[in-house]
């Protein structure tokens, strides 16, 4: 392994750092992009040899996220290495933190993280707030802990599910065992449904050192399970937003996390509860590339390397919407309306270079600034009524 960080003593040397990236996605890319500004060298390991970060990539592993040999191999490559995705194998992970590796966030972070039931354990045992839940151990229990939590209730996978796609419904009895039947052979949980009046988040970044930087609390809208739209401010006075970004730091600290975390609350009568943690860069934060004076991204290499974390002021109100692939399709796809969204002032145009679009599948977003939050989100609705997606083979869809 090289030895990492010699800038701290001898200077920033061009090209003197590789950073390893388990996942090139989209959070990947923009991970990169960031770290292309520094002059970092970037090594990948995804399954996927044109996946969005490909572009960016100085050496290229393709290969399974949790493929044991081949994050050996990249961890052979590079200084520090981090995630942009939970798939990750944090046994691997841990054996090479054993050899002296650097890798944030810890391999131990990552596994009370990926594991849902875990995760809420964890935080439960910390004295942060969560929503009442209970391993499945049959479908007669689950059936008895609904009846407690009342109708409707979630049930997780616990692990390998995000989106919203590792979670079924439970209206009434006769939707357990069609649920149980849903993820069968999945270790799973029940948790009691929020009726929530807003779904809120705060992006947190923690350095090598123990420093903590809170991002604005943003209001999220999620359909389907899917993050839909992004506004800051949220729009809450500033005691619940203080209490947002202190129980949000205190979850950061508690798993002493390095690197940027996403932490989405409910928000219920004032009160908060956790609803789940990503460990890495996160869809609500992509706002702060525009709006704030750091971006997650720059801000989690900074924290990765053990350089100062700075102040991650609002510039301005800004909204940030998704952009999802078009019902009932797959396959290739263009972007259609661009020349007249353009025109649309303050916006800010992502796309994440998947040559494929599926159903529902984020192909890239968009952030709009403005003076006022209000204006921010007029104008995102009209973007995304000018902005479609089309099949290639010229059959025009809105998206």
């Amino acid at each position: 392994m090289k030895q990492p960080f010699s800038f701290y003593k001898y200077g920033f040397s061009p090209n003197g750092i590789t950073l390893g990236i388990i996942g090139g996605g989209q959070l990947g890319k923009m991970i990169g992009i960031e770290a292309k500004r520094m002059s970092m060298k970037l090594a990948y390991l995804d399954p996927d040899m044109n996946c969005p970060a490909s572009t960016l990539a100085d050496q290229m592993i393709v290969s399974d996220f949790k493929d044991e040999k081949s994050i050996l191999e990249l961890a052979e490559k590079v200084d520090v290495l981090t995630y942009e995705i939970e798939l990750a194998n944090s046994s691997v992970l841990k054996d090479l933190e054993s050899r002296g590796h650097l890798i944030h966030p810890a391999s131990g972070v990552l596994k009370t993280i990926q594991n849902k039931l875990r995760q809420k354990k964890f935080l439960k045992a910390k004295g942060i707030p969560v929503p009442a839940f209970e391993e499945v151990t049959s479908v007669e229990q689950v059936k008895k802990i609904c009846k407690e939590f009342g109708y409707p209730s979630v049930l997780k996978a616990c692990e390998d599910s995000y989106d919203g796609r590792g979670n079924f419904l439970i209206r009434s009895t006769g939707d357990v065992e069609r649920g149980i039947k849903y993820f069968e052979g999945r270790r799973c949980m029940i948790e009691k449904y929020i009726h929530f009046t807003k779904e809120i988040s705060v992006m947190v970044a923690r350095n090598t050192h123990g420093q903590i930087v809170s991002f604005p609390v943003v209001q999220n809208i999620h359909t389907n399970g899917i993050l839909d739209t992004t506004m800051v401010p949220s729009g809450e006075n500033r005691k619940v937003e203080s209490n947002a970004k202190s129980i949000a730091e205190k979850v950061v600290k508690s798993l002493r996390g390095v690197g940027i975390f996403g932490i989405e609350m409910f928000l219920k009568d004032n009160k908060i509860m956790i609803n789940e943690i990503a460990p890495r860069p996160h869809n609500s934060g992509h706002y702060s590339i525009e709006a704030c004076s750091v971006s997650q991204f720059e801000q989690h290499i900074r924290a990765i390397l053990g350089l100062p974390l700075v102040e991650s002021r609002l510039l301005s109100p800004a909204v940030m919407m998704n952009i999802l692939g078009i019902p009932d399709y797959s396959g290739e796809y263009s972007f259609r309306g661009i020349e007249k969204a353009l025109s649309v002032p303050g916006l800010k145009l992502h796309f994440y270079g998947k040559r494929i679009t599926k159903p529902q599948r984020k192909l890239g977003h968009f952030t709009v600034t403005a003076e006022r939050i209000e204006e921010a989100l007029s104008r995102a609705r009209r973007v995304r009524k000018l902005l479609t997606i089309g099949k290639r083979n010229g059959n025009k869809q809105k998206k």
